[in-house]
């Protein structure tokens, strides 16, 4: 166990990244032995993934939650709608502390030795961007967001091309947020995010 991370980290990582699949059953007393702690710190840990949508109250314990196609697309419209109001705001209210971050974050990634480590870096430079907004609110309803999407990420990160789309869009949105054009910004965010929705459309009608 990492002593480093609490049971909601590391319980909420493994939900994200796969490790507890859609409709997977989370017995407190289970995940516990699993992790090596008691049942009293996982119990609590669960219920707050469950406030941020990840599992649902079962009979045993929890489940993680299993999401329709409507509901994915859903969640891809509100995402829609903040991030292009994230972009907004960072072209008019960022620092020069913000646009040397986003600066910085968009280098590493285009310049990063493998697809798997830009891709992260890529994500980083969308936290960054969400900072720049200067909107807690948004930024808090984003990760939630983010989270509750995590698990279809592989079917999106896999689609060909996709990096290189990710890479020619970043430099543009960073480009207005740079010059303060706002409703540039909103835009360009805007279309970056409905192509990766319509990625996942895709990925969702060929299963």
């Amino acid at each position: 166990m990492d002593v480093d991370r609490s049971p909601y980290t590391q319980l909420r990582e493994r939900i994200t990244n796969g490790g507890y699949a859609p409709g997977s059953m989370l017995v407190p007393a289970t995940v516990g032995a699993e992790m090596g702690l008691s049942r009293t710190p996982v119990r609590e840990a669960l219920q707050r993934l469950e406030f941020d949508g990840l599992v649902i109250k079962v009979t045993r314990g929890y489940m993680v939650r299993e999401r329709t196609e409507e509901e994915v697309l859903a969640i891809c419209d509100a995402r829609i709608a903040l991030e292009s109001a994230a972009a907004f705001a960072a072209a008019t209210r960022r620092s020069e502390i913000d646009l040397a971050r986003l600066t910085s974050l968009f280098e590493r990634a285009v310049a990063a030795p493998d697809p798997k480590s830009a891709l992260r870096l890529h994500n980083d430079w969308h936290a960054a961007l969400r900072s720049a907004a200067h909107n807690p609110t948004i930024a808090e309803l984003m990760e939630r967001l983010d989270a509750q999407l995590a698990v279809y990420d592989a079917e999106a990160s896999a689609a060909p091309d996709n990096l290189d789309a990710i890479e020619t869009e970043h430099r543009h949105i960073l480009d207005a947020i740079v010059a303060g054009d706002g409703e540039q910004a909103r835009a360009l965010m805007t279309a970056h995010q409905e192509r990766t929705r319509d990625i996942r459309i895709a990925a969702m009608a060929a299963r």
